[in-house]
């Protein structure tokens, strides 16, 4: 039998998965520590997660409310990480000016300062309603 045999053999799905996992844990981690190098907005948005975590588990008064708090927190690094990814395939492709580019890196920054505005809104309406 040979060794891709043996790799998916049904038997087998547990090592599959575990190999699966730790490598796509490393990717992502390797992901988080270059945003966090790269891109000062990110750099601030986790220390603004880092003080805001705790803050949710203090404030919200049932389980909904903890998730709101805190997703609309990871939302925003969520989309931050999607937004840097983007900037970083335009500016790998070309250095120079094209509406196409711009036009790519402004959508980007608008769906942060979406994602920002909902976390505003969740925030305010948990806090203030």
């Amino acid at each position: 039998m040979s060794s891709d045999e043996l790799k998916n053999r049904p038997d087998n799905w547990l090592a599959v998965l575990k190999r699966r996992l730790v490598g796509a844990t490393g990717y992502a981690l390797q992901g988080l520590k270059a945003c966090f190098l790269h891109e000062e907005a990110f750099r601030i948005e986790v220390i603004c997660t880092l003080v805001l975590l705790p803050v949710a588990i203090f404030v919200a008064d049932s389980a909904v409310e903890l998730v709101l708090l805190m997703g609309s927190i990871l939302f925003v690094l969520i989309v931050e990480l999607l937004n840097s990814a983007v900037e970083a395939t335009v500016d790998r492709i070309s250095d120079e000016r094209h509406e196409l580019a711009g036009r790519a890196k402004d959508l980007g920054a608008a769906a942060v300062m979406l994602s920002i505005s909902l976390f505003f809104l969740t925030w305010g309406c948990i806090l203030l309603l």
